[in-house]
């Protein structure tokens, strides 16, 4: 699944540390506004203690986690909707991700520059929260006009769309987030060519000092909406070590407690496939169905998709001895087998959290 979530807030809060705590990779991060321009693109693995004991029971060669891809976009400002700051280059980048971890700057520092001049999260969010509805209330009024030509020329599902673009406008105009529209499914299918931009999955990241206390910084943020406080700085410091140095930090940093919230926030699970080659972690929408959960390994685990034989990975480690090939299958395949705890799945079944699966095609 190639599916994006976009990193913004104003300039110089500390998205681009974030970024390069998330993928430990070289990225601009500088005293200035706009330090970045082009997007930086990384995948970052999912930290996930089940793909180490399956590879364990597995003897596994290798260990592939799930990952998700992170874009790291430059600041917005204030009247970013009507292109200051490049503003419009900026919003057209956001709307290529499918969710938005939002940057946060909780911190003091004189040496660190503030484009409004003083530290206020409550302010910033507001700032980028009314410059993304500002830019989709552009996008609604722009579709709208179009959409009274089709309904003159009758398009077929124009004025369906028509309701849902008013209802949602009238959300906007009051302030409010896209996603307050309570849109049906049915709904949201009709306008998602749109990519509006507060339509999307939202998850507050506070950068904070590392005396702050951690649990005051969620109460700046709307209940509904998910948060993570994080002291950005120390993460990307320990992200600078050797594995073996970053290990002996491990306990301090939260940086899981992130990833783990933006995989969540996508509506994503793992399902798990081992043996003595890899143990693997692979990501797909929560509900898919079993090929469709397939398609991910190859299209022809959806096309040619006969059954697939899926167990929950601990009742899989419950099952006791270390893999021993027999037929292609380990004795701790088979021991599940014997148990009842092996279930065979046709193309109706749902996928869960933690399935380990075998795809006969």
């Amino acid at each position: 699944m190639n599916l994006k979530i976009g990193i913004v807030g104003l300039p110089n809060v500390g998205k681009s540390t974030l970024f390069k705590a998330l993928t430990r990779e070289k990225v601009n991060v500088a005293n200035f506004p706009f330090a970045t321009i082009d997007p930086n693109i990384g995948i970052v693995k999912v930290p996930d203690k089940r793909l180490n004991e399956l590879a364990k029971m597995s003897k596994s060669k290798k260990i592939i986690p799930a990952a998700i891809e992170f874009v790291d976009i430059a600041g917005l400002v204030k009247g970013a909707h009507e292109g200051a700051g490049l503003g419009n280059q900026f919003l057209a980048h956001i709307r290529e991700v499918d969710a938005i971890v939002e940057v946060v700057r909780d911190f003091e520092d004189p040496n660190i520059i503030h484009v409004e001049g003083n530290i206020s999260p409550s302010r910033d969010i507001e700032t980028i929260q009314l410059e993304l509805a500002m830019a989709d209330l552009q996008t609604l009024n722009k579709h709208l006009s179009k959409i009274e030509k089709d309904l003159k020329s009758g398009r077929k599902y124009a004025q369906e769309e028509k309701i849902i673009l008013e209802k949602v406008k009238t959300v906007l105009e009051a302030g409010d987030l896209a996603a307050k529209a309570t849109l049906s499914d049915s709904e949201l299918e009709l306008i998602k060519d749109l990519h509006l931009l507060t339509l999307k999955p939202l998850l507050f990241v506070f950068n904070i000092s590392d005396n702050a206390d951690k649990n005051k910084q969620l109460d700046y943020a709307n209940h509904k909406i998910k948060s993570v406080a994080l002291d950005l700085q120390f993460e990307a410091e320990i992200a600078e070590m050797s594995e073996d140095e970053a290990k002996e930090f491990e306990q301090s940093s939260h940086l899981s407690n992130l990833i783990k919230a933006a995989y969540d926030l996508l509506g994503l699970i793992t399902y798990f496939t081992t043996g003595e080659d890899e143990t693997r972690g692979w990501t797909i929408k929560a509900g898919w169905t079993a090929p469709k959960a397939g398609s991910v390994i190859h299209t022809d685990f959806e096309k040619k998709f006969i059954r697939a034989e899926t167990i929950n990975w601990q009742k899989l480690l419950e099952c006791g001895s270390p893999l021993t090939v027999s037929s292609g299958q380990s004795n701790c395949w088979s021991n599940a087998r014997a148990k009842g705890f092996l279930k065979t799945e046709g193309k109706d079944y749902v996928v869960e959290d933690g399935d380990v699966i075998e795809f006969k095609i």
